[in-house]
């Protein structure tokens, strides 16, 4: 992608990389584990990937680091997903306009609507982290392929 990149776009590119856990993100992971319900798949995720950053993939994609998550969830607290449901989520990632991803206990991830997490809405958009990040590698597919990346 990043080949290509200034030859179509007319600028360089900026960091896009998949960056590897370290012990500090291993530990952030842990510690995230112990004070809040998240989903399993995502400690998992944290033990191998330390943060995810495509700043040239449409807008941008991504994925927090587990020490970002958790300073974010001690300066901010937890997401209101549903108020009907009770559910609570934490933000995992933003898509670089401004919009956030949420991962929920059960391991839902819900897009918000707006870049305010004050009085959050919320869309569904993977039933679990798998989906989420197949969803992710999909709009690099398509960007690679197009220079269009949907609309996750």
């Amino acid at each position: 992608m990043t080949g290509e990149f200034e030859h179509r776009h007319g600028f360089s590119p900026g960091t896009n990389e998949v960056r590897p856990a370290d012990h500090d993100d291993q530990a952030a992971a842990r510690a995230l584990a112990q004070i809040t319900p998240i989903p399993a798949d995502l400690i998992t995720f944290y033990d191998s990937i330390g943060d995810v950053t495509w700043a040239n993939v449409g807008n941008g994609y991504f994925l927090e680091s587990a020490r970002n998550v958790l300073q974010r969830l001690h300066e901010d607290g937890i997401v209101d997903v549903s108020t009907a449901r009770k559910v609570h989520g934490l933000v995992i990632g933003s898509n670089g306009g401004g919009l956030a991803y949420v991962a929920c206990p059960d391991g839902e991830v819900y897009r918000t609507r707006t870049a305010s997490l004050d009085e959050p809405e919320l869309d569904k958009v993977a039933d679990d982290l798998h989906q989420f990040l197949e969803l992710l590698e999909h709009s690099l597919t398509r960007f690679i392929a197009d220079g269009e990346t949907g609309n996750l």
